[in-house]
């Protein structure tokens, strides 16, 4: 019953977070399709800001929410990759912040903080650090 869940919506309206929805997916598509190499080829999550106002920088480099966005779908495809499912291939969304169509600039996926009012200077969030830890010790992080 959906009701019991606790779902997090991230910045952009159509984008609930619900880390267990990857795993239950993978399995799917393992058994539904003899068990197929996948590439997760974007998985992310925004924060919203307002480019006339934009929120202080100090204030945009906190992305807690990101880094456990990240856990706690890494860990959830470890446990299907666990279960046989031929994930080769992962990639974050995004590395930095961009123009995301429906949203402009106003959509924050990086894990670096695009400033774009003093020529585009990047700023890396804790969700760097974190993803680099992982990237460097594996799955111990998850």
């Amino acid at each position: 019953m959906l009701t019991s869940l606790t779902i997090l919506q991230a910045g952009s309206n159509w984008l609930y977070v619900y880390p267990k929805g990857i795993q239950n997916l993978l399995l799917y598509i393992k058994n539904k399709y003899n068990s197929p190499r996948i590439y997760i080829t974007e998985n992310g999550f925004d924060q919203m800001d307002d480019l006339t106002r934009p929120i202080p920088i100090k204030e945009a480099m906190n992305d807690t929410l990101r880094i456990k966005y990240y856990h706690d779908h890494l860990s959830n495809i470890l446990e299907a990759m666990k279960a046989g499912v031929k994930v080769e291939g992962y990639f974050a969304w995004s590395l930095v912040d961009n123009f995301e169509w429906a949203f402009g600039y106003s959509s924050r996926f990086g894990m670096y903080y695009t400033y774009y009012k003093d020529g585009l200077k990047r700023y890396p969030k804790p969700s760097t650090h974190w993803f680099t830890s992982f990237l460097n010790e594996g799955p111990m992080l998850v």
